[in-house]
């Protein structure tokens, strides 16, 4: 479709950190119909961003990231100007919006319902991953952002089941079926796999947040701020271009909101690590949520991803730079960390 001529199909896809909602999207973009074109909005609370790095360079596909905190609020300015952009250049037949998972669903839906898209997005169900074994975690149960993705999902899938104990996947089909006004649909998956006929299903416009305020608050990131070994001056904005890291001395970005902080590094494409070395140090690191790099070691990129103390890694395609991200709920001695990081490049 070249010319706009109805709504645009819209989905939300959320989920807290680390439930696996860029494989999900990542695997519905296999099953896009030919010929269609599709736009993808992933936000990040890190700052560096590499969420839009990890999906296909495709035919019919554009994908822009927010980094730096909760679309909704920290980078809520640029929100309205950014989706219009995307809009404008895609002209897309489905739109898919994948917040950070520390983000709050309401301010997005509220956006995406307000004067500025009513008539332009059709948005349908909003669809939220869980992992099961997070409700093992009270500091996870009792997170605001947490429990308003499930009350403001209308389909919910229980992610991860063949990593989880059987019970807590009971428990959370029992929580979730509980809930009022009941999910259209709760069922269990593997691999973030989704039905894309789930995508058009109808919005309930009478879900509502449990937490209406928790996303209003002051997420206080640090976007002016970026460490450098070199006089680059201030971290970029939309409109300005970003500085480039030089060899052996790595920018470093840092954000905090939401009772959790961020620290982001990017690397010069010449900077070569030694994996093992570099994997010990990153799953060393104690009270971490999230770790994601994308990460040169010889010829070969990896992408490593860590999710509370499990981990994975595996080769991609992206080839532009290493870059790291760190998210924890207490700040860290990033300066520490980034010697010890240092420490595993590989001499030539």
């Amino acid at each position: 479709m070249n010319e706009q001529t109805r709504s645009i199909p819209t989905n939300i896809i959320t989920g807290f950190l680390g439930v696996g909602k860029t494989t999900a999207i990542n695997g519905l973009l296999a099953n896009k119909p030919e010929g269609e074109s599709w736009a993808i909005l992933v936000n990040e609370f890190g700052q560096v961003g590499i969420d839009q790095e990890m999906l296909p360079d495709q035919d019919g596909l554009h994908v822009k990231e927010l980094t730096g905190g909760c679309m909704c609020c920290a980078v809520g300015a640029s929100l309205k100007q950014t989706l219009s952009l995307l809009i404008e250049r895609a002209k897309p037949d489905r739109l898919i919006i994948e917040p950070t998972g520390l983000g709050h669903p309401e301010g997005i839906i509220d956006t995406l319902m307000g004067p500025s898209f009513k008539d332009v997005l059709d948005l349908r169900a909003t669809l939220c991953l869980l992992d099961p074994r997070l409700l093992e975690r009270q500091e996870v149960v009792g997170n605001a952002t947490f429990q308003d993705q499930l009350s403001l999902s209308d389909v919910v899938l229980i992610n991860k089941c063949d990593l989880a104990d059987e019970a807590l996947v009971e428990l959370a089909e029992t929580s979730l079926g509980s809930m009022f006004p009941p999910k259209q649909y709760v069922g269990r998956t593997t691999q973030a796999v989704i039905d894309p006929a789930m995508l058009d299903f109808v919005r309930n416009g009478q879900l509502s947040a449990q937490f209406p305020d928790a996303h209003k608050h002051d997420h206080g990131h640090d976007h002016s701020h970026q460490h450098e070994h070199h006089n680059h001056g201030p971290a970029h904005q939309e409109t300005e271009i970003e500085s480039q890291p030089e060899q052996g001395q790595p920018i470093r970005k840092t954000g905090h909101g939401g009772g959790f902080f961020s620290c982001g590094w990017v690397f010069h494409r010449d900077d070569c690590f030694d994996y093992w070395e570099l994997e010990e140090i990153l799953n060393g690191l104690e009270g971490i949520n999230r770790i994601k790099g994308v990460i040169r070691i010889g010829r070969d990129w990896v992408l490593f991803n860590r999710v509370l103390d499990e981990h994975d890694f595996d080769k991609v395609a992206y080839r532009r730079d290493s870059r790291i991200e760190i998210i924890s709920p207490c700040e860290l001695d990033w300066e520490e960390i980034e010697q010890s990081m240092m420490a595993c490049l590989i001499k030539k």
